[in-house]
């Protein structure tokens, strides 16, 4: 049990049990906290309730060993009033304008303020631009509660930092950045997670927190933009990329292999820096010009596989227009099934608007709804490659058999540079 304060019913509230809350609140009960999690959805709580689990990286055992540990789900935010702390851990999806759409945290704000008590611990963990924390949800907090962050309650802001499908890294051996309202603020907050994470890295306060978390993930999207951009003029030298990548990570120092693909998925790559750039033009009127040019690469990068593919088909004398493609792995990233921001699903419209009839084959999904396209589910891949024109290799799940995709393809663009063989061509 912490001894932050006085003790209340619930060591922790996670608000929002999805890919980020579900995982914080497994990590801190099977550390000994009592654990409530809080969600608008009634399905997500029955289920967990119930033991069945919506997120790929706990399985329903796993939620029935957190149920035995004492953990509980919830739609009923009176579990805030006697909560230590409290953990926001809801969705900041892209606005119209382009920057993070706040309405979920900031609705979580005033729910948590509703019911706020003296020397609780309130820690946002939703990616956001800088500043949310101290701008947005202090007031919100103060206002409805009559409390003084920093005062009366804590107040901190801690990067989430899930990695779905990883099996190195999970919660307890990510090491977890944590910045405060306050010095004080700060310091409990870290208390609080050193207690199920083995790392708690202290930043200066809030807003180096909440932009540590989109430098990291800025980072990633102009180094994959670059290596997207060079893909495309390295196909029209005649230069092998993918060899190239090889034989300068070779180099023991400076440098660091990133490598291209159809697109970037995902909620943090192709939308935590966005919320850094449209920040930056709103606060200093500049543009971020890494961010965008980064951004306006990769975004370009389905358009530019669905070029490729009908250029494929061009040299056996086939047209895009009445052709069968085949779509190999549809989700952001390999052996999971979420497909959050897949690039497959705008590489569908792009082939779709080309006249091509959309398959697809994935392991991990069922039914692949994408805006304005009639997708068709293969179910045996051997037949799904006799049966097509072309295909697409855009997820590497491990489970395939990459060396039957090589062989019996008729045609194969591989945007992944995992296949080799006559009829292969690599992005």
């Amino acid at each position: 049990m912490l001894s932050l304060g006085v003790i209340l019913s619930a060591d922790l509230v996670v608000i929002g049990l999805g890919y980020v809350g579900l995982p914080l609140a497994q990590a801190a009960t099977l550390s000994g906290l009592k654990v409530v999690g809080l969600d608008v959805s009634s399905k997500i709580v029955d289920g967990l309730n119930s033991g069945r689990s919506h997120v790929d990286d706990i399985s329903d055992t796993e939620v029935s060993e957190l149920l035995t540990a004492g953990f509980t789900a919830t739609t009923d935010a009176s579990v805030i009033d006697d909560a230590n702390t409290v953990v926001i851990c809801v969705p900041t999806p892209l606005g119209p304008e382009g920057g993070p759409d706040l309405k979920y945290v900031l609705g979580a704000a005033a729910t948590i303020g509703e019911h706020l008590k003296a020397q609780t611990l309130v820690i946002l963990e939703s990616t956001t631009y800088p500043g949310t924390t101290d701008e947005e949800v202090r007031p919100i907090l103060e206002s409805a509660s009559g409390l003084t962050a920093g005062l009366d309650f804590n107040l901190a802001f801690s990067p989430e930092r899930i990695d779905p499908g990883n099996p190195i890294y999970g919660m307890k051996n990510t090491p977890k950045v944590v910045g405060g309202h306050t010095g004080a603020c700060t310091t409990r907050a870290a208390e609080f997670y050193r207690t199920f994470v083995d790392t708690v890295v202290e930043a200066r306060g809030t807003r180096e927190a909440e932009m540590a978390k989109l430098l990291e993930n800025t980072y990633r999207q102009v180094n994959i933009g670059l290596v997207n951009e060079m893909a495309q003029f390295c196909h029209r030298l005649g230069i092998d990329l993918w060899d190239v990548i090889e034989m300068a990570k070779s180099k023991p120092f400076g440098f660091q292999a990133f490598y291209p693909g159809p697109g970037v998925g995902g909620h943090c790559i192709p939308i935590d820096p966005m919320y850094l750039s449209q920040n930056v033009r709103a606060r200093l009127g500049a543009p971020s010009q890494f961010i965008e040019t980064a951004q306006a690469v990769n975004n370009s990068m389905p358009a530019y596989v669905a070029r490729r593919t009908q250029n494929l088909l061009n040299t056996v004398g086939k047209a895009m227009n009445g052709s069968t493609v085949l779509v190999i792995g549809v989700t952001y990233k390999p052996d999971i099934s979420d497909q959050r921001e897949s690039p497959a699903a705008p590489l569908a419209q792009e082939l779709a608007s080309l006249g091509a009839t959309v398959t697809y084959f994935d392991p991990y999904v069922e039914n692949w709804q994408v805006d304005g396209v009639d997708t068709h589910r293969a179910t045996d891949l051997a037949t799904a490659l006799t049966d097509s024109d072309v295909a697409i290799l855009v997820q590497n799940h491990k489970i395939l058999d990459l060396e039957l995709i090589s062989r019996d393809a008729p045609l194969v663009l591989d945007t992944r540079g995992k296949l080799s063989g006559p009829q292969v061509e690599r992005l």
